[in-house]
């Protein structure tokens, strides 16, 4: 079976946000039976779309997985679950986690529950930045530019993202 190397976000805005993203991330390496290669620093992210929360915590990290991306994206949703998040709640709503799956090899998926690369990515410093931390030279495969390009190019206001201490 093919091993995926796999780029994720993890954040959480509710509740101990800074060990929701921490065990959120060994939850999803034990249950797929990963393992984790690289882990980005945790930000403390101002809120986007709905400005009036909490500030989140975010990280990027990479794992190598024998799982596929659609079986990967049921397994973070029932990690969530597990963690207590509503599925059923506001749309970038607070949440106690949240697991995205970002970029997988140079795949393009389209499907109606997943889309790889993630469909957002490019537009959220809270996911350019530490994801440029841990793999600034990989390739979007749609958009044809390096993590870091599209963090040099975003375009968001300024958004504020700080390395959490």
């Amino acid at each position: 079976m093919k091993m995926h190397t796999v780029y994720m976000a993890v954040g959480s805005n509710m509740g101990d946000s800074k060990a929701n993203c921490v065990n959120g991330i060994n939850a999803l390496v034990e249950f797929t039976e990963a393992e984790l290669i690289k882990k980005s620093k945790l930000y403390k992210t101002q809120p986007l779309y709905v400005e009036n929360q909490q500030w989140f915590i975010n990280a990027v990290f990479a794992i190598k997985t024998k799982q596929t991306p659609l079986k990967l994206f049921q397994i973070a949703k029932q990690v969530e679950t597990k963690f207590g998040r509503d599925l059923s709640a506001q749309r970038y709503g607070p949440r106690v986690l949240d697991l995205d799956l970002l970029i997988v090899d140079d795949m393009i998926v389209r499907t109606p529950q997943l889309t790889i690369p993630h469909p957002k990515l490019h537009e959220r410093r809270f996911v350019l930045q530490p994801f440029a931390e841990i793999a600034p030279n990989l390739n979007h495969p749609v958009l044809n530019a390096t993590i870091q390009q599209l963090l040099i190019n975003l375009d968001d206001k300024k958004k504020k993202v700080y390395i959490e201490q």
